[in-house]
């Protein structure tokens, strides 16, 4: 099966790029199923029943969400129905799962999606946890796992890695909106610490640049605002999975004024 995963969609810049995109990379480059990382996908902030709809439309299968999950309300009332995860570690009496199956040409993958510790909101300790989904998925049949890990520290990432490798498919980290230099397969194990945002790619991660440096230098509260007008960019990661093992991946940008860079994993 050939995955592809995109990073943290930021507002109507980072949709706009799906929609320009996306279906004509899963025609060149054969992709199966489309997981998107898309708790930012509204206006920079959580993600809209309309946008998540919008998304779908575009060639996205599955989204995975974080810290962000719960700012639009509307998207409560729909994570049991729509292919919509949230952070697996979260108490198990909110909305929403953590962990999903799909069949993919008659082989199942597990999608999970974790938060991290460090720096986000209170929630259960997700290397336990993960041990738990992991066994979860794989007692529901399947072979193929991929962790969307949604955490701040890439000393958390790493560590997950460590802890799971030749265990799961892949592991790839959001949050950030910062994208790392780390894409590798360990032990038949997909590894990228950050893939960073898909939107804007000037300003500061994602947002106008005004409110981010007015806080730091007052230590006041500025609302962040998504411009209209910014450079572009739209990052994936293209991963192939045989009998549970990663094969082979590469990473792709496509920036809306620049030609497009590919970048293969690292094999350890």
């Amino acid at each position: 099966m050939r995955i592809g995963f995109i990073g943290d969609v930021v507002g109507k810049p980072g949709r706009d790029m799906i929609n320009v995109h996306l279906k004509a990379l899963r025609e060149e480059f054969g992709i199966d199923f489309v997981i998107a990382n898309t708790e930012n996908a509204s206006h920079g902030f959580g993600l809209s029943v309309k946008n998540a709809n919008e998304l779908f439309g575009m060639g996205i299968d599955m989204m995975t969400g974080g810290n962000h999950t719960w700012d639009r309300k509307d998207i409560v009332e729909v994570l049991d129905i729509l292919p919509i995860l949230r952070p697996y570690n979260l108490p198990s009496s909110v909305a929403g799962r953590g962990a999903e199956i799909v069949d993919i040409n008659g082989s199942k993958l597990g999608i999970i999606n974790l938060m991290g510790h460090f720096s986000m909101p209170m929630c259960d300790n997700p290397f336990i946890k993960a041990k738990e989904a992991v066994a979860f998925v794989k007692e529901q049949g399947a072979k193929a796992v991929f962790i969307d890990f949604h955490a701040e520290s890439t000393s958390e990432k790493a560590a997950l890695l460590a802890m799971l490798k030749d265990e799961v498919s892949a592991i790839i980290g959001t949050h950030t909106h910062i994208g790392t230099d780390d894409l590798k397969i360990d032990e038949g194990t997909l590894f990228l610490s950050d893939i960073g945002l898909s939107g804007c790619r000037d300003g500061v991660i994602g947002v106008d640049e005004k409110a981010p440096i007015n806080r730091f230098l007052t230590g006041l509260p500025f609302a962040f605002e998504i411009p209209k007008n910014c450079k572009k960019i739209f990052q994936m990661v293209i991963f192939e999975i045989d009998d549970g093992v990663c094969m082979d991946a590469f990473k792709i940008k496509i920036y809306d004024d620049k030609e497009r860079e590919i970048t293969k994993a690292l094999h350890e």
